[in-house]
């Protein structure tokens, strides 16, 4: 019973969200949904090759199959994004985009100049801020969140 309750209390963390102000709310469901749509919009479709119909080549800077490469790359650059639009397992779903935009920033275009660097260093910052604060009140987690409490 007790390991249940441990569970229940880690899956409450991950979820949880204490944001009370309304226009804090407000704002974090602006901020994933525009985020997560410019990282779909201008990084996930042209891996697809949606954009103008070629897809992108994708770096592989760990020399990782290439088929693992180019799925993280999806996952970060296309599924991950919507579900932080959904507030689905943000904090979650954040850790393989931060994993792609990181190492875009430190590895693909460490010798680059900051003028490159900025697009995965901004991506980065905005994505580790949503891992620290969760999706917000307007969220598929606070409805996950609330549905635990409610069941204790």
């Amino acid at each position: 019973m007790n390991d249940v309750k441990k569970d229940k209390s880690l899956i409450k963390g991950l979820l949880l969200n204490e944001l009370e102000n309304k226009g804090l709310s407000y704002s974090l469901l602006f901020f994933r949904i525009a985020l997560s749509l410019e990282l779909i919009i201008v990084h996930g479709l042209k891996k697809l090759g949606l954009n103008n119909g070629v897809a992108e080549v994708i770096p592989n800077p760990y020399g990782f199959p290439q088929w693992i490469n180019d799925s993280v790359a999806l996952a970060a650059n296309f599924i991950c994004p919507v579900l932080i639009i959904l507030g689905l397992f943000t904090r979650l779903v954040t850790l393989p985009v931060l994993a792609v935009t990181l190492s875009g920033y430190f590895i693909v275009h460490g010798n680059d100049s900051l003028l490159v660097r900025d697009v995965p260093f901004m991506y980065s910052i905005c994505f580790l801020f949503l891992t620290f604060t969760g999706a917000g009140k307007y969220s598929l987690d606070n409805i996950i969140s609330q549905n635990t409490i409610n069941h204790d």
